[in-house]
């Protein structure tokens, strides 16, 4: 009897776990369905739009990159190049950003969109380093990597230079400005530092810098004052005429033009949207 009972909870037992499995099976089986199994190419840009209309640039990342996986020869596809790009610069990943527009550029370099893609590596590189905390607790431009701001500073420039008339033109214009008072202004910035401590021909080297690559700044005039002490003070006077003689021909009638605040630029124009 007690044998029959054994062999009776067994198969129960047996029968509960078979039962267990099957459940669990089903369930993980009907996890593992795609909903966009059977969704077009329109289909996951129209979504990716909406999530970078909405903010949701992780959200409009991840669908752009499945569309052109799944179907690379669409011309939605091409599409979701350029835009996956802008998500990547909204979502702050800057390098995945720069990597997708040279993709673009590579991949389309005849297309009509491309000054788009010159405009929006610098916007990238215009922005690198900058962050949410922003918002709250400003920085300036000068205070940024010379190096990134110099290679946003070439990307419009190559911008305007192969599309003159594009209408990016002129905002990128107006941030090559900017970029470079605030280049200039990084190398006055040091200069004084070394001033300050009597490192003479460190500062001379640095205002050297401005005069020589960024003479159309604001920050010309200051240079030359400072090689002029630099120099009074190391004792090389004929340098040091040489100098007061370039700044005294401005001197009558200088007055330090006012700089570009970030402010001015305005928001950059709207994403080149519908290449299709």
């Amino acid at each position: 009897m007690h044998k029959h009972s054994l062999s009776h909870f067994t198969r129960s037992l047996f029968l509960f776990t078979a039962m267990a499995i099957s459940v669990l099976t089903s369930a993980c089986s009907t996890m593992d369905v795609d909903p966009t199994a059977e969704w077009t190419a329109k289909d996951f840009y129209d979504e990716a739009r909406s999530s970078l209309d909405a903010g949701e640039f992780q959200t409009a990342i991840k669908n752009l990159e499945t569309l052109e996986a799944r179907f690379p020869f669409d011309p939605y596809a091409k599409q979701a190049q350029l835009d996956v790009a802008y998500a990547y610069y909204k979502f702050e990943e800057p390098e995945s950003a720069i990597s997708a527009v040279d993709r673009f550029m590579r991949l389309h370099p005849r297309d009509s969109h491309i000054d788009y893609a010159y405009y929006l590596k610098g916007l990238v590189n215009f922005n690198r380093g900058t962050g949410f905390m922003d918002d709250w607790f400003p920085r300036d431009h000068a205070r940024h990597d010379a190096s990134v701001m110099q290679h946003a500073y070439n990307d419009f420039s190559t911008l305007i230079r192969l599309y003159p008339d594009s209408h990016y033109a002129g905002d990128a214009h107006q941030r090559m400005i900017f970029l470079l008072n605030k280049m200039a202004q990084k190398e006055i910035e040091i200069a004084e530092f070394y001033i300050e401590r009597e490192t003479w021909l460190s500062a001379i080297n640095r205002a050297k810098t401005v005069i020589e690559r960024y003479q159309d700044s604001i920050w010309s005039h200051r240079a030359l004052e400072i090689m002029v002490e630099a120099y009074k003070n190391l004792g090389l006077n004929d340098l040091a005429a040489d100098a007061q003689r370039v700044l005294s021909l401005n001197d009558s009638d200088y007055e330090k033009p006012a700089a570009l605040a970030e402010t001015e630029l305005g928001e950059p124009p709207a994403i080149a949207r519908n290449l299709n």
